[in-house]
């Protein structure tokens, strides 16, 4: 159990039974009463809906994931609709939410579905555990609010509040920490209402058990809270502190022609995070280089062109999982070459209205938005005039 040593008389067994009473007389009747509206809740539950719900909010807040769920869901109806679905349209309906492997494999886990479970999600565990991307969260999560399968949701939320509860004093990043609030939830899981429990510990962590300022006063676990109890709610989970997050600095060339239309490339489909969107071309800064040279050497490099690099558009600092960008967006010209596919997929030569027919990252969105926000059309001889 993920709890520190107490007193004779107050060991963990105590105390879990204890959270148990308290969670089956008070936390479910509170969430019975206070449950957000969220319309992947609609029931009956349908399991695409709730896996579609899932996966977005992974790394997401619910209020930025309703309008593109609505989205989603008239676009995809269904595992069979995001399967036979253009790689590129998935994409772009996702456009925004980031963490853009998750929609890829999405719809791989959509071709499986519809290839060995005729279009429907399995209701087991072990053949939703097969299905690319179904980590031990995501099995948990369509398995018991889908299903009613008896599996505990382990969430940032649930360990806020699991270790506030246990007063935790270990590392949450740890695996084996993890692990031990893992089996305190299966110990906590109440076998006939699985999902009322699962969605009641992430509503209580997202409503009341907040990160911040928590609402100690409305909590109806108050009175088995160890933290709570210490006087100091915010002093949990203990977390290691963060390393530095790396910085890095890019250029990005806004590729002109004679007929005002802008180059874009694509990034291929095995390139990593961003596979498959479309991107402002270009690159990270080399020691020694001006931002201009940069430009041109990662179009040489990338699709075998000479560049004339032009003003600066715009300077777009953006964050990552793991590091932070500041992308400098130049306006460009070809002087000599063709394109070139060296490192990219593809390319096109589109119209700013046009733009919104590709699916970009949010930091090329930004270059985009700035292309917009310029007070005059964006034209070639204006650009360069003494070209």
């Amino acid at each position: 159990m993920v709890m520190r040593k107490q007193e004779a008389g107050n060991g963990p067994g105590v105390h879990v039974q204890a959270v148990r009473q308290a969670m089956a007389r008070r936390l479910l009747p509170w969430f019975d009463a206070n449950r957000r509206d969220l319309p992947w809740r609609k029931e009956p539950r349908e399991a695409y809906a709730v896996w579609v719900s899932e996966i977005m909010l992974q790394q997401t807040r619910v209020d930025t994931v309703i309008p593109y769920f609505a989205r989603f869901m008239e676009r995809f109806p269904s595992p069979a609709a995001l399967a036979d679905a253009p790689l590129q349209d998935v994409l772009k309906c996702w456009e925004g939410l980031g963490y853009y492997a998750r929609a890829r494999q999405m719809q791989a886990a959509a071709r499986r579905i519809v290839e060995d479970h005729g279009g429907r999600l399995p209701a087991s565990a072990e053949a939703l555990a097969a299905l690319p991307g179904f980590g031990a969260y995501t099995v948990a999560a369509v398995g018991s609010f889908a299903f009613g399968l008896p599996l505990a949701v382990l969430d940032g939320n649930v360990i806020r509040v699991l270790s506030r509860l246990s007063a935790c004093g270990d590392d949450v990043a740890m695996p084996s920490v993890r692990e031990r609030f893992r089996s305190q939830a299966d110990a906590l899981l109440l076998r006939d209402r699985p999902a009322a429990c699962n969605e009641a510990w992430m509503e209580l962590g997202a409503l009341v058990c907040l990160p911040r300022g928590p609402r100690c006063g409305e909590c109806p676990m108050q009175d088995v809270c160890r933290a709570r109890r210490e006087g100091r709610p915010e002093a949990y989970p203990v977390k290691r502190r963060k390393m530095n997050i790396p910085h890095k600095t890019v250029g990005a060339a806004v590729i002109l022609n004679r007929r005002n239309q802008i180059m874009i490339a694509q990034r291929r489909p095995e390139g990593g995070m961003l596979a498959g969107l479309w991107e402002f071309p270009g690159g990270k800064i080399q020691e020694g280089e001006t931002m201009p040279q940069c430009i041109a050497r990662e179009l040489e490099e990338e699709m075998g062109l000479e560049l004339e690099v032009g003003p600066e558009l715009t300077v777009v600092h953006h964050a990552y999982s793991h590091f932070t960008i500041a992308l400098h967006a130049h306006f460009a010209r070809i002087l000599s070459g063709r394109p070139r596919h060296l490192e990219c997929a593809g390319h096109a030569w589109v119209t700013l209205d046009r733009m919104d027919d590709y699916p970009f990252s949010k930091a090329d969105l930004k270059i985009i938005e700035a292309l917009r926000a310029r007070p005059s059309p964006v034209r070639f001889k204006d650009i360069f005039p003494g070209a």
